[in-house]
């Protein structure tokens, strides 16, 4: 075992159950609307499983988006009120874009969306404009094909010559309080991920359709989380990556239940900013 196996090794962990996605016929496919009549809401069916769960604020300075597919980062921010769509927009979404072409010396950032979570006890998660519920399932934002996509659907003209260089998907996944003890996020190490673990599941809009990766279970799988995270933290997760050169192009990320939570805990209220970032070379 190498010196970097053995850290890791010995970093606290909690055991918890994530959920894959079980055999399914087909290609998996979730409505984000009502479905049509006698169609299931998803065909992407959950398959549990009880895995270590390692702390990742021992190690949280030698993490690399390139590598493990994740970062840790400080971003104190200014906004009042993360549940005003016209503040995010005109004050968070400037500060996240100027935050991102510095920490990763983008030549570009454009913003596409965002996302407020608020866990309700025993709500369900309904895209019908209001916060969301924490996403319970093993998954990515975009695969090879609709990462390329996000490209050429938001920057139009722009595009073909963007995608010459290198593009990605980076999402900026902060708590709006803190600190987080309920619905923490735990991600996958994306060098223990195989990429016959990633499955290509359809999202069904009303006006389009999207492509997600749901994720098989492997045991080689290495996940970490970041416990008592707080509103001057954030994590950077990589959700698509062009380059093809062995840097970690997904990270699987996935809400769970932490088993050493406070029963008082207060419910988990996080925000997601999903961002193309570019570099020419």
């Amino acid at each position: 075992m190498g010196l970097q196996e053995q850290k890791i090794e010995s970093l606290p962990f909690v055991t918890a159950e994530l959920n894959y996605l079980a055999p399914t016929p087909g290609k998996p496919r979730t409505y984000a609307l009502e479905p049509p009549p006698g169609e299931p809401k998803s065909t992407a069916l959950p398959e549990p499983h009880s895995v270590p769960v390692f702390d990742a604020r021992p190690i949280a300075k030698d993490l690399s988006l390139d590598r493990e597919g994740f970062a840790l980062v400080r971003h104190p921010n200014v906004v009042k009120d993360f549940y005003d769509d016209n503040e995010v927009r005109s004050v968070y979404y400037p500060a996240v874009e100027a935050f991102l072409r510095a920490t990763l010396n983008a030549d570009r950032v454009f913003i596409f969306d965002h996302t407020v979570r608020k866990r309700v006890e025993g709500a369900a998660d309904v895209r019908d404009g209001g916060p969301r519920q924490p996403a319970t399932r093993v998954h990515v934002d975009q695969t090879h094909l609709s990462g390329r996509n996000r490209v050429l659907e938001h920057l139009g003209d722009e595009a073909e010559e963007l995608l010459k260089g290198r593009a990605q998907v980076i999402n900026l996944w902060r708590p709006i309080r803190g600190p987080v003890f309920d619905a923490p996020l735990a991600i996958a190490d994306g060098r223990t991920v195989a990429p016959d673990d990633l499955i290509a599941s359809d999202l069904i809009y009303p006006n389009r359709k999207g492509e997600t990766y749901s994720v098989k279970y492997n045991a080689g799988h290495r996940w970490y989380y970041v416990p008592r995270m707080t509103a001057e933290e954030a994590l950077l997760l990589k959700c698509y990556d062009s380059s093809t050169d062995g840097r970690t192009r997904f990270a699987p990320h996935t809400a769970f239940i932490d088993p050493t939570a406070p029963a008082d805990a207060t419910p988990r209220e996080s925000i997601e900013v999903r961002t193309l970032v570019f570099h020419k070379h």
